[in-house]
């Protein structure tokens, strides 16, 4: 069972940025890909981006060239960097793990808000 703990919301002004963490109670490697999801009120839990075991990366087109995934295998650890915020990205941010055995369900982070308000 792998634990994963998002930390790093608050808020910020537009413009602005922020740095979201998750950190895994074991093994990221083992996973085939590590990734942020975002969930606005009212709305369905959307992806932002992910990143593969390989180190391949993937973006909500909303957030490209703004938003830059990484990972520390090392520290088990995934990172969002969030720049140029906007209103519209104002959710809870959960941190998922897929794993690579096909069937398993994933693992999912219990959120961290981001407001983005002047």
């Amino acid at each position: 069972q792998l634990q994963l703990v998002e930390s790093g919301g608050g808020l910020v002004q537009p413009g602005g940025s922020l740095r979201l963490s998750c950190a895994a109670s074991g093994s990221i490697q083992s996973m085939y890909r590590m990734g942020w999801y975002r969930q606005a009120p009212g709305k369905q839990r959307e992806l932002v981006a992910f990143i593969t075991s390989g180190g391949s990366t993937t973006y909500a087109d909303s957030v490209k060239g703004r938003f830059t995934i990484s990972r520390d295998n090392a520290k088990n650890t995934v990172y969002l960097q969030m720049n140029s915020l906007k209103p519209e990205d104002t959710a809870v941010y959960y941190c998922n793990a897929k794993p690579k055995v096909i069937g398993l369900l994933d693992y999912w982070g219990q959120g961290t808000q981001v407001t983005v308000a002047a």
